[in-house]
């Protein structure tokens, strides 16, 4: 059941479906591959004897193109098992909101579940979900071969505990890359792909207002999802949107370094960026950056990807995907993920752990990755494997190894990332959506609007009942 209503919160950054083209391109690369390869994509073993027959799984999730995916492989798992699935999509916000409630309130009307980034931490904290350590430790229920292990870790971070057990088993990854459209003009004024904060600036106006054959071209381009956007600058500058999350949650959105970060992200959008820019939607900055009317658009690898993969590309010869630049105090590209969980309460939990066991196993996902090109997976395996190698490199453009690259950074020391496990977190991001475009839209220097937002911050989070 397919529920579809209108995101009435805050926006948050979503994937795009598959190219058409890139559908073509994962066929012949496919085509290319041995059949005697095909027996390592094979389903996981299931038992012969159907222990599970009769068993009605119930699950819950919101939309995505995976569980559409996943829909069309379901009845082989139903037939090789004995259950049935039920598989009940909502729009995020709604299933947020839905499930909640069904784990605070202690509910047992699902078997299986999303765990939501943002919600996660807490979750986990409240003992709301069940310890997957448990069923993968048990080798009547886990095989060796499934190995937790191979998640990466910065995408698992958010389902652990503090001693490590996994209360959820990533199945979706978004790593923050740089797309460059126009690369032909890049060389043309002789400036490189941009490294750092700086050079970044400086590449944004030497190609702001150039002659891209069809019109000038932008220096910049993003969109009005501030909140994912300007986090990486102000970590960048030394600074976070909260004093020490995911414990700490006091705001920290009128220290130094987030007033230089908004000074700066904002400075992009009104000196090099399309009019009317706080007005675009991912959609509309994705389609002047694969137009080539817009020369730098950062954002989750599947969007500027699109300059590669999309057929409505006109900027494939001159395209080129890579890291976002560094800041003075480090290198913190956002990355997320989302996780499958079993509530607490669940009735049926074997048979829960038996289809996110056979739904995230190593089999399943090199198998979705081979059929579909679906990139954004989270067994390290998979992505390290010649088969995803194969698929996902583009014009000589390695995209796997980009992705794993940032997907894996917030593992390697501080989990920079804990800012957007923070339960609170959309009351804060709205706040800083309005604080950015007051200082775009020049209604304010970005001082005087961050001490606004920092101050609207505390009283919502007031409001909600936290102390801070």
């Amino acid at each position: 059941m397919i529920r579809k209503e209108r995101d009435k919160t805050m926006s948050l950054p979503h994937s795009p479906d598959i190219d058409p083209q890139r559908r073509t391109l994962i066929k012949a690369a496919a085509a290319s591959v041995a059949v005697g390869a095909g027996s390592t994509l094979a389903f996981p073993a299931i038992a012969q004897a159907k222990p599970f027959a009769g068993v009605k799984l119930r699950g819950a999730a919101y939309q995505h193109g995976f569980f559409n995916i996943l829909r069309k492989y379901i009845p082989e798992f139903e037939q090789q098992t004995g259950m049935t699935v039920d598989l009940q999509l909502s729009a995020f916000p709604v299933y947020n909101q839905q499930a909640d409630l069904e784990l605070s309130s202690g509910g047992n009307s699902w078997d299986f579940c999303n765990v939501t980034f943002i919600l996660a931490a807490r979750w986990v904290a409240a003992g709301l979900l069940a310890n997957l350590s448990d069923f993968t430790a048990d080798k009547k229920l886990t095989p060796a071969s499934w190995n937790p292990d191979d998640f990466v870790k910065g995408a698992q971070l958010p389902y652990q505990d503090k001693a490590g057990k996994n209360f959820g088993f990533a199945w979706e990854g978004g790593a923050m890359l740089m797309g460059i459209s126009r690369m032909d003009l890049m060389k043309k004024r002789g400036v490189q792909p941009p490294r750092t904060f700086d050079e970044l600036m400086k590449a944004a106006e030497a190609i702001h207002g150039q002659d891209g054959g069809g019109g000038p071209v932008t220096g910049f381009v993003s969109s009005n999802l501030h909140h994912w956007f300007l986090p990486p600058y102000v970590q960048g500058f030394g600074g976070d949107f909260f004093v020490n999350p995911p414990t700490d949650i006091k705001p920290a959105l009128d220290t130094a370094a987030s007033v230089e970060a908004t000074d700066f992200y904002s400075r992009l959008l009104s000196k090099y960026s399309p009019q009317g820019v706080l007005g675009y939607t991912e959609d509309q900055a994705r389609s002047a950056l694969i137009g080539g009317r817009s020369n730098i658009f950062i954002h989750s690898s599947s969007w500027v990807s699109a300059m590669l993969t999309s057929p409505d590309s006109k900027v494939k010869e001159t395209a080129l995907v890579t890291r976002m630049p560094a800041g003075p105090k480090g290198d913190f590209p956002a990355s997320n993920s989302q996780g499958l969980g079993i509530p607490k309460n669940a009735k049926n939990k074997e048979a829960a752990w038996e289809f996110i066991k056979w739904t995230l196993s190593p089999e399943l996902t090199a198998r979705i990755v081979k059929d579909t090109g679906h990139p954004s997976i989270c067994r390290r395996s998979v992505i390290e494997s010649a088969e995803y190698k194969r698929i996902n490199t583009i014009n000589g453009q390695d995209l796997g190894k980009l992705y794993l690259e940032v997907l894996e950074q917030p593992g390697k020391t501080k989990n920079y990332m804990a800012y957007r496990t923070v339960k609170e977190f959309p009351l804060v991001g709205d706040v800083v959506n309005k604080a950015v475009e007051r200082v775009v839209s020049g209604q304010m220097p970005a001082a005087a609007s961050m001490k606004q937002a920092q101050e609207q911050a505390i009283s919502s989070l007031r409001r909600a009942g936290v102390k801070v």
